[in-house]
């Protein structure tokens, strides 16, 4: 008897060893054990007894993507994905890995194939804007990201995301109108009244863009944009004086705050105030000793108080800083996304 049940044992042990749904299953037992080896070796001999067999596919995948082993986890999650391609997770968790690693462009494939089996899938809609962005598909992202605000009306981050994507693929008048949605539903954010002020003055309505800015620095007086954009505004349009004091709050609320003390300094340069207007230059500069504007504006200063020496030192370097990084002062250029 004793025979008969050792041999039964070597035989139950024997069928266990070749049945890949009973090593999956102890593969997730071992995970709650806190045995991340023993799973991962479960898992491995589940795909060897069945090279098809799809929970031990993704499984594996989404065991070395949660342990961050990214470049682990792409072969079995494309196998995941090729033997289940309606299977939303599969490609959602390659897109997930592939982005982790660097590669934008096959994230963002594996994504489209994902929001094609779950369209309405909001989280998704707004991690694929952002990752266009990165690759510089401003179209694609503004499309993406103006399906997210029309799925979660509610969600004033949806019409962030919106309004940004479409100014970064200089489509300001639909960034206008999505920021006016936003107003609309969100009355009391002093982002949302922001974001209406700085599209307003795009489509050169100032003084529209100006109460609106107003409003957004009266409900939140921390806010460091509102009167940084409020005071530019002045300052392009003469109004030294005036601009010279919501620069300084801005810069109050935030003080490597660069843009807007280069702002400050041509409003000092309006106002004939060259030593004040030196001052905030090398202030900008200490932030950012690599961004070629300031010293531009420093060559004009010195140019004004007769140094013509230090004028051209600050302009050749303007020159050699603007050829090292033409980003700074250029817009970035938009693509259209490879079709493989």
């Amino acid at each position: 008897m004793l025979r008969i049940a050792a041999i039964a044992a070597l035989l139950s042990a024997s069928l266990y060893a070749q049945d890949p749904a009973a090593l999956c299953e102890a593969a997730q037992q071992a995970v709650h054990a806190q045995r991340p080896e023993e799973a991962e070796r479960l898992w491995r001999q589940a795909i060897s007894v069945s090279p098809r067999y799809f929970p031990a596919l993704f499984n594996l995948g989404l065991f070395y993507e949660s342990r961050q082993q990214f470049s682990d986890a792409i072969p079995f999650l494309v196998r995941a994905a090729e033997i289940s391609p309606r299977d939303f997770n599969s490609h959602y968790l390659l897109g997930a890995c592939y982005q982790a690693l660097g590669h934008g462009d096959d994230a963002l494939r594996a994504w489209r194939t994902a929001l094609g089996l779950n369209p309405k899938n909001v989280r998704l809609l707004q991690v694929m804007a952002v990752e266009y962005t990165k690759g510089r598909y401003f179209q694609d992202a503004a499309e993406t990201a103006r399906r997210a605000v029309d799925l979660t009306p509610d969600d004033p981050n949806a019409y962030y995301l919106a309004i940004k994507s479409h100014q970064d693929a200089g489509r300001y008048p639909e960034a206008l109108e999505i920021a006016a949605r936003a107003v609309s539903r969100f009355p009391e954010s002093a982002r949302a009244h922001f974001e209406y002020g700085f599209h307003l003055q795009k489509v050169g309505r100032v003084e529209e863009a100006l109460r609106e800015l107003e409003r957004s620095m009266a409900l939140d007086a921390s806010y460091e944009e509102p009167p940084f954009f409020y005071g530019d505004l002045l300052q392009q349009h003469g109004r030294y004086e005036e601009a010279v004091v919501f620069l300084r709050r801005a810069i109050a609320n935030r003080t490597d705050y660069v843009p807007a003390r280069v702002a400050l300094s041509k409003a000092l340069m309006g106002l004939k105030k060259w030593e004040e207007a030196i001052l905030e230059l090398n202030e900008a500069l200490r932030f950012d000793p690599r961004h070629p504007q300031p010293h531009l504006l420093l060559s004009q200063v010195y140019f004004r108080l007769g140094d013509e020496q230090r004028a051209r030192q600050e302009k050749d370097l303007s020159l050699k800083l603007r050829r090292e990084n033409p980003a700074a002062l250029e817009a970035v250029q938009g693509r259209n996304f490879p079709a493989r």
